[in-house]
């Protein structure tokens, strides 16, 4: 069985017991050098045409992580005011920020007008507010071009059955709506939905929105969304990277295509968010009990579904691997299925998993936790959310994040 944590030399030599009798139980931890390298992988995707890359930071939003983004030279997509005010604290500036809301208030799109920052809207209700807000302004519209892909259908974003855009039969009345607030439509962008390994989908729904181009005359970009996949069964099957070698060659052919179609250059665009950061992160937690049920053998961690929801959501899967004093074991593999420690049934990270031998005060690793890890988590349960740190280029080791405290689950209530 396959190491990735050794492979990677992912501590860079700190003992994960170290790291928690520091830090505390659970932990996410972030290694600097694999942050880095993804997201120049991401930059640096197309070389032929103007091209730029926006984070998806909804994947995760740690400021140091953003600041991280920032200096690689990436842009960002926010989704919320709120996601646009962390972006600015983490030294964005406004033309570095793409809002791409669904279905927000007047307010969240006053707080975009007024800072500058260019808003995608994805219904033609939406884009008639935005019309009454800031007419004869500059916007963008999200459009659906039939074609969905992703791991579970909770994370489709495009096709027949999906919330988001506005469809090919809507668009003679989105541009009715533009024209009575004199908006100027410069861009379009779609998202056909999260983690896809295999290409294919993605490029036709490129193809499809080339084609809708065309109703829109010259516009300054068109953003062809995300949703790279990383393997989540590199340990447990081998599972081999998002070939990118070979995407990149398929998806400039078609931007050769879109360029002799439209007869204009403009700036392209993808917004990942998962790959950025999702290899970087993993989780280590402690095995408090190990029990059998039925014949079943559990171990139960402190990670519960409030610190990793993935899982219980989405019936995703996570590798794990075991550290047991201090080195990743592969002995005496068993079927066990690993719990976390919230007061519900769903609260399994691992069901009936074949992995090494699992005892108590063990360390579990829970790898790709990087994305959509923390930037899920809460405190059901009333459980304390975990500490963040980030081994950095140098070998330190720097908290991203404070652990929570018991001061911290009252802080917004009247006590």
């Amino acid at each position: 069985m396959r190491s990735y944590i050794e492979e990677t030399g992912f501590f860079a030599g700190h003992d994960p017991r170290d790291l928690l009798k520091t830090y505390g139980s659970p932990l996410y931890v972030y290694n600097e050098k694999i942050v880095r390298s993804n997201l120049r992988r991401l930059k640096g995707l197309i070389t032929k045409y103007p091209y730029r890359t926006n984070y998806s930071m909804k994947a995760n939003s740690n400021l140091a992580l953003l600041r991280i983004a920032r200096e690689e030279g990436l842009n960002c997509d926010a989704m919320s005011e709120g996601e646009i005010r962390l972006l600015l604290k983490a030294g964005f500036t406004p033309d570095r920020i793409f809002f791409v809301p669904n279905n927000v208030s007047e307010e969240e799109l006053k707080f975009a007008v007024a800072n500058g920052v260019m808003t995608s809207l994805d219904s033609i209700d939406q884009l008639e507010r935005y019309g009454r807000i800031a007419p004869g302004s500059k916007c963008a519209v999200r459009l659906n071009p039939g074609v969905g892909a992703g791991h579970h259908k909770k994370v489709v974003t495009a096709g027949k059955n999906t919330k988001f855009a506005i469809t090919d039969d809507q668009l003679d009345e989105m541009f009715r709506v533009a024209d009575r607030y004199d908006l100027k439509i410069v861009g379009i962008n779609q998202h056909i939905g999260s983690l896809f390994m295999d290409p294919e989908p993605f490029l036709s729904a490129v193809s499809n929105l080339i084609q809708m181009a065309k109703r829109f005359g010259k516009l300054d970009f068109i953003d062809f969304g995300g949703g790279y996949g990383v393997p989540y069964h590199k340990v447990s099957e081998d599972e081999k990277p998002f070939d990118f070698d070979s995407f990149e060659k398929k998806f400039e052919k078609l931007l050769d295509e879109a360029v002799e179609e439209l007869g204009y250059v403009p700036l392209f665009k993808t917004e990942p968010g998962r790959f950025a950061f999702c290899e970087a992160g993993v989780l280590l937690g402690t095995v408090h009990a190990v029990k059998y049920n039925a014949g079943k053998k559990y171990a139960g961690t402190d990670i519960g579904m409030n610190i990793l929801t993935r899982p219980t959501l989405y019936g995703s899967w996570h590798d794990i691997e075991v550290i047991h004093d201090g080195t990743v074991t592969t002995d005496d593999p068993q079927q066990i299925t690993v719990t976390g420690n919230i007061c519900e049934s769903g609260d399994i990270i691992a069901d009936s998993r074949t992995l090494p031998k699992i005892v108590t005060d063990d360390i579990v690793c829970v790898l790709d936790a990087g994305a959509y890890g923390y930037a899920m988590a809460s405190n059901y349960n009333q459980r304390l959310r975990p500490a963040e740190v980030l081994i950095t280029l140098d070998g330190g080791v720097k908290v991203i994040r404070r652990r929570d405290t018991y001061e911290d689950l009252f802080r917004n209530m009247d006590v």
